[in-house]
């Protein structure tokens, strides 16, 4: 049986990996919305998912700002 544990340890890498091609793609400012919206909704309930987005985020300021 599947935990909500498991399921956020498989989910949220998915999630980074397609928020890496999405922002590889040229859509870096959508990238970044979805994954501030996926780091405020973790932000109390996993806080380190929570991080691990932030984290990507803040790697994102040169794709943003080149």
């Amino acid at each position: 049986m599947t935990t909500p544990a498991t399921t956020e340890a498989t989910l949220v890498p998915l999630l980074l990996e397609t928020l890496e091609a999405l922002a590889v793609a040229g859509e870096v400012d959508r990238a970044c919305r979805i994954a501030g919206r996926a780091c405020v909704a973790l932000r109390h309930s996993d806080p380190a998912a929570s991080r691990r987005f932030d984290v990507w985020l803040h790697r994102q300021i040169k794709r943003l700002n080149g």
